[in-house]
């Protein structure tokens, strides 16, 4: 019966504190947008590949290989 003096306590001070972080978060704005930012690594990876395309170079095409 004792434990219920310690358990209650720590039951309400964990929920105010989550209560309060959601609050916390939710008036900074962290739920607003939560597809954008996943979608943008792939775009960003995307148009890192497009502009910096590079011909792979064959040992053999280039100049001083054997067969020149």
């Amino acid at each position: 019966m004792t434990i219920l003096y310690i358990i209650i306590p720590i039951a309400i001070i964990l929920v105010s504190s989550f209560v309060f972080f959601f609050i916390w978060a939710v008036k900074t704005e962290q739920f607003d947008d939560l597809e954008t930012p996943a979608h943008k690594i792939l775009i960003d990876d995307w148009n890192d590949k497009l502009t910096n395309f590079q011909s792979p170079s064959f040992p053999l095409f280039q100049k001083g290989a054997k067969g020149d």
